[in-house]
């Protein structure tokens, strides 16, 4: 796997090598910079950004941001090995100064992240295929007010999978590649 584009472009970063962690696929990731990019229905844009990355894994997603110039990536990832890995990834890439990264479960994290008042312009959201409680975390999110009034919101799904969303959740576009499901909406 590798950066696609921006300041760490080529850059190959370091995988899990077990099966309990689903890397977003280059063409996937590849896909949604395009649409965030170039897309006239969203308004927000990487450059300059603060995001954060749930359920982050290697980190691919959010290191993507970073290379494109966002200012600020908070990472959450509970499994400890995907957590090795996503620090190595940051400290490879040499950009520890622009990252926080949490190794709590997601829930607990949005439950106590706003303590600081930090609000993020884009939220990511790769959940395990079979987590289920989607809408209780868009509710989380919601109460813990962690967002902006322009947030973007983009939740990587399997395609088979029929989540349940709040009704305060507006689905701007859906698109689906192979098995995955990507979602781009705004409360």
């Amino acid at each position: 796997m590798r950066i696609i584009s921006g300041k760490f472009k080529n850059k190959k970063i370091y995988l899990p090598t077990d099966n309990f962690t689903r890397p977003l696929k280059d063409m996937v990731r590849e896909s949604i910079f395009n649409i965030i990019e170039h897309s006239n229905l969203l308004e927000n844009k990487i450059s300059n950004s603060s995001v954060l990355d749930l359920y982050s894994g290697s980190g691919s997603f959010g290191l993507e941001c970073l290379s494109r110039g966002a200012l600020k990536v908070d990472f959450c990832e509970d499994y400890l090995p995907a957590f090795k890995i996503l620090k190595k990834n940051v400290e490879y890439l040499d950009c520890i100064s622009r990252v926080a990264l949490f190794n709590e479960n997601v829930f607990e994290f949005i439950k106590y992240s706003n303590d600081n008042k930090t609000k993020y312009d884009i939220i990511f959201l790769d959940p395990p295929y079979k987590e289920s409680k989607i809408e209780e975390l868009f509710n989380l999110v919601s109460e813990k007010k962690i967002y902006k009034k322009k947030t973007l919101f983009i939740l990587h799904r399997n395609k088979k999978t029929r989540d349940r969303f709040p009704n305060y959740f507006n689905i701007i576009s859906d698109r689906t590649y192979g098995l995955s499901k990507i979602y781009f909406g705004k409360f």
